[in-house]
């Protein structure tokens, strides 16, 4: 089956900049529905998915955080740490790779919408804790800010830019 993935994968961008009107709910199901689509180690879905659209919780984000970009609408994708796979051999723990997935699908699912997205790593874990009274098995992985994207919205400038392939990838040895 062939799709435009390519071409949705490579007509998204990290949005910083984004209209004030508020994401609707039936979209952000569509979100969240994508994120359940999202594979995870041996299907556990540890995910645990924080919206946050209302003033109030955008208020208590933005003390969490300098790069909100005064997104209307957020999504912290955490990971149930009781409930991840556990890698038996060396106990590697599949939350943090399940978390990076999931959040992934909503990105994506998000662009398909019509919706601009950024993955912000430059969070303070201990400050979400705090405002969102996460609990101590809840792990904050990936802050998603979104909205739609303002007039003149555009890609960084190293957006376009990659290495070829043949410095990512090799066959057989590295």
């Amino acid at each position: 089956m062939e799709t435009d993935f390519l071409a949705l994968a490579a007509a998204r961008y990290s949005v910083r900049s984004f209209l004030d009107k508020p994401v609707e709910r039936n979209v952000i199901d569509k979100l969240l529905q994508a994120a359940l689509l999202a594979p995870t180690a041996c299907n556990r879905q540890p995910q645990r998915i924080l919206v946050v659209n209302s003033g109030d919780d955008i208020q208590r984000l933005r003390k969490c955080t300098e790069c909100h970009f005064n997104a209307p609408t957020a999504m912290l994708v955490c990971y149930d740490k009781d409930e991840c796979w556990v890698r038996g051999y060396d106990g590697k723990n599949s939350g943090d790779i399940d978390a990076s997935i999931v959040a992934t699908h909503i990105m994506l699912a998000a662009a398909d919408l019509g919706l601009g997205t950024t993955w912000v790593m430059h969070f303070i874990p201990e400050a979400v804790r705090c405002e969102f009274e996460l609990p101590d098995n809840i792990e904050p992985t990936a802050l998603l800010v979104m909205g739609y994207p303002a007039e003149g919205a555009e890609p960084s400038p190293l957006h376009a830019k990659s290495k070829p392939i043949d410095e990512i990838a090799v066959y057989g040895k590295f």
